[in-house]
């Protein structure tokens, strides 16, 4: 029985991210690799996919993911090419009344292919707070809210920074997040908050709409799942912008 298609899973190296701004971001990533082969597998193939991956550590970014996929490709004379590498990243951020600095962690995914699975996609899982409309129409005093993620992935003609995603995420909930807040920032999350209720659908549209305005992605997908405070279950929404229709300058086919 010929085997063609192999790889590896959950391999976790230390990686250099190149950031936005051109600094260079050290961190983790767990990576998974598969390759579809004209020929049976050759024995060693394991060492390879390790050698090839650990060539490319150094450096790690959108720009560069395409070169570490042909490298792959010319290593094993392969037909198509696969990796899925997701690593934590980290932005510093500044609360909001005391400007009290501290670093946000997001979780980022680099997906691409070659040959048959041809192209890449940027992923940013952003988390985020919702503020219940129901919850605030109906009670006397208060409403309740919860922390939500929020998985935006893109793919793009032309250059984007997972900073950029990040971003336009964060205008999109009830309230953005903070790692580290002072009692007068805390007060101002919670007012915010309370003064911008959105169910997940909420989130989703918006978030949908301002990515449909940037010129440079070609598609993209986003859910939002809020991990409800007076619920068991999740509350969760996905809109993918192939489901989605524009007309008259409105934004259809986003039901929920």
């Amino acid at each position: 029985m010929a085997i063609k298609i192999a790889g590896v899973k959950n391999i976790k190296l230390p990686i250099t991210v190149v950031q936005k701004d051109g600094n260079h971001q050290d961190t983790v990533a767990t990576i998974n690799l598969l390759v579809r082969l004209p020929a049976v597998l050759q024995p060693d193939c394991i060492a390879t996919f390790t050698a090839v991956l650990n060539r490319h550590i150094e450096r790690i970014s959108v720009e560069d993911f395409p070169g570490l996929l042909a490298d792959v490709c010319a290593s094993f004379s392969a037909e198509s090419a696969r990796i899925d590498m997701r690593f934590p990243y980290y932005l510093e951020k500044t609360a909001p009344v005391s400007g009290t600095r501290s670093l946000m962690e997001y979780q980022c995914i680099f997906s691409g292919g070659v040959g048959a699975d041809d192209g890449f996609l940027l992923t940013v899982k952003v988390p985020v707070t919702t503020l219940c409309p129901c919850s605030r129409e109906i009670s006397e005093v208060g409403a309740h809210n919860q922390r939500a993620e929020v998985t935006l992935s893109a793919r793009f003609k032309k250059m984007i920074w997972a900073e950029d995603l990040i971003a336009l995420v964060e205008q999109c909930a009830s309230c953005e997040l903070f790692a580290l807040l002072k009692r007068p920032d805390e007060k101002y999350v919670t007012e915010t908050a309370f003064r911008n209720p959105m169910f997940v659908e909420d989130v989703v549209r918006k978030v949908a709409q301002l990515t449909l305005e940037n010129p440079l992605v070609t598609w993209f997908s986003v859910g939002v799942e809020s991990y409800e405070s007076i619920h068991k279950h999740s509350a969760y929404a996905y809109v993918d912008s192939g489901d989605i229709s524009v007309k008259n300058g409105h934004v259809t086919g986003m039901g929920g």
